[in-house]
């Protein structure tokens, strides 16, 4: 039996465990919020480590930023934990019932996966967060995170297995690969035998390259080529705005702009009020023809591969196009399915981009950093699931779920 069986195994042994776990869930979380507090310092020094690592190895500002660690992120990270204890328990909720014809009481009810591993990239805050959101939905977790973030995620995963087994429950509920190489990767898209899902965190590659490998079943989350559609009755200043943000806050994120539309007739006064707060924050952008015409030579030429890259840093495509249909075309073609966002004071406009945008979270006159869990009042998630089946946008604790029925009978049998 590989290292990877054998964890899966363990796995399989304490989700068994976890399945019927109760408040004792609530009483791990928060040993692991006092844990990872208490050990504040520990973390920070292996932080350091993977810090002075991924500059040695040249990661970008933007990388170096999402693996990052300090007191005022490790505080979150705890708080965000105590947040999941907090939370209804969704293991054991019915969510129908009917009594038939013959007496037979049927009810389904939410039961955990089991096993859930998940593939992430260089964002050890998502050790933390995945581990915790799994445990309180009833399912032992399998992690395996990128070598940009290995010395962060060892600490992280070793405070929580003390203690997850402080309380008596099984240490093994949370396991971290620590192998970073690509074969344990590919393992553990193999591990039918003991995963019941698996969930990729990070960018366009890993999600592809899991979805294409996998014989694990997968929910696809997280790639983000999110645009924003700046209709002809658009507010300038709103639309300078919510693209400043929704590109500018937090770049490295999946919910942040690679993209904007601009409508012909308004992109003379718009695009350079959009380019005067972009450059607050020295935002690169890549441009079309009519755009650089607007803009000047400071803009790139874009080419078409800037229309479906996912850039996760200070860098923007820009287009003009001539209509609305154009614009909806447009973001069929290169859209992620993640957020779209229309800047609009057409009410007939906005509820046809609302109807017609197929993505997990479509806006309306709002920055599109919105789609999150926590904003959008679900509590903490495990990821914004870009896919149809099962799970759509934010992956909260009930999607981290499945269901079977209960039947209660008197004896029945079937003609």
């Amino acid at each position: 039996m590989t290292v990877m069986e054998q964890m899966g195994a363990a796995a399989k042994t304490a989700s068994r465990t976890l399945a019927t776990a109760g408040e004792k869930k609530n009483d791990a979380l928060k040993a692991i919020a006092c844990a990872i507090l208490d050990n504040s310092d520990k973390i920070i020094s292996a932080n350091k480590i993977d810090i002075e690592n991924g500059k040695a190895n040249g990661l970008s500002a933007s990388l170096l930023d999402r693996l990052m660690l300090d007191e005022k992120r490790i505080q979150g990270i705890a708080a965000g934990v105590l947040e999941v204890a907090s939370l209804p328990d969704p293991v054991g909720t019915v969510i129908s019932g009917s009594t038939r014809p013959n007496g037979l009481k049927i009810t389904k009810v939410r039961v955990p996966m089991g096993v859930i591993g998940i593939i992430f990239e260089a964002r050890p805050n998502v050790t933390a967060d995945a581990a915790v959101l799994c445990l309180k939905s009833g399912n032992a977790v399998i992690l395996r995170g990128g070598k940009e973030a290995i010395n962060s995620n060892k600490c992280i995963a070793d405070i929580m297995r003390d203690a997850v087994e402080s309380v008596g429950l099984d240490r093994n509920s949370i396991q971290l690969v620590e192998d970073t190489t690509r074969a344990s990767s590919t393992e553990l898209m193999g591990l039918t035998q003991y995963l019941d899902v698996l969930i990729p965190r990070g960018g366009k590659g890993l999600i592809r390259a899991v979805v294409e490998n996998a014989k694990v079943p997968v929910i696809e989350t997280g790639a983000g080529n999110c645009h924003v559609y700046v209709d002809e009755r658009a507010d300038i200043e709103m639309a300078a705005d919510i693209i400043y943000n929704a590109k500018t806050s937090r770049p490295s994120v999946c919910n942040a702009i690679e993209t904007i539309l601009v409508h012909e007739k308004i992109a003379e006064k718009a695009l350079p009020a959009i380019k005067a707060r972009l450059d607050e924050k020295n935002v690169e952008l890549r441009g079309c023809e009519k755009t650089i015409a607007i803009l000047g030579e400071s803009v790139i030429p874009a080419e078409e591969s800037d229309w479906e890259t996912e850039y996760g840093d200070y860098i923007l495509a820009v287009k003009v196009v001539s209509s609305f249909d154009e614009a909806v075309a447009h973001i069929a073609k290169y859209s992620s399915g993640h957020s779209e966002c229309i800047i609009t004071e057409d009410y007939k406009k906005a509820k046809r981009f609302t109807e017609v945008i197929d993505a997990a979270a479509v806006y309306v006159n709002a920055s599109t950093r919105f789609t999150d869990g926590g904003m959008f009042g679900l509590g903490a998630e495990i990821g914004i699931s870009t896919q149809k089946l099962h799970a759509r946008g934010p992956m909260g604790l009930n999607e981290l779920t499945s269901m079977k029925f209960v039947i209660e009978g008197e004896g029945q049998v079937r003609n």
